[in-house]
């Protein structure tokens, strides 16, 4: 596991006060590549987890992800093209992009892909495009 996947992990597991959502553990590990300091992208990912807060919409990791892709390779024009790839990974790689599919809530309760390898399959694919 690289580095950062094993960052974002951990910063996922994190309980209490010092918790991260999905979104927020992924965006956090790329503070130095981006220039956006942690308590920034904790604040942008805030909205993100647990599928926006309902999990009937995509998965936060994957959310946080294409966050980190925007302030990475956006230059005056937009990134279609990777962040389909990317979006296209994910979903190849976990099973689903939306939360409650993933977690198993519409299938009998079969857990397609754990918060913890959702965040770890976003920040590799995420590694591999940039």
């Amino acid at each position: 596991m690289s580095d950062k996947k094993e960052r974002a992990v951990k910063l996922k597991q994190r309980t209490g006060d010092a918790h991260y959502n999905c979104c927020q553990a992924v965006a956090c590990v790329f503070t130095e590549e981006t220039g956006i300091d942690e308590q920034t992208f904790k604040k942008l990912g805030a909205g993100f987890g647990l599928g926006m807060g309902c999990m009937e919409a995509t998965c936060g990791a994957l959310c946080g992800a294409q966050l980190v892709l925007g302030m990475m390779k956006f230059q005056g024009k937009p990134v279609r093209e990777d962040a389909a790839d990317l979006y296209k990974r994910f979903t190849e790689k976990c099973g689903a992009s939306i939360c409650k599919e993933l977690k198993g809530v519409n299938n009998g309760g079969k857990v397609l892909c754990s918060c913890d390898d959702c965040v770890a399959n976003a920040v590799e694919i995420l590694e591999e495009i940039l």
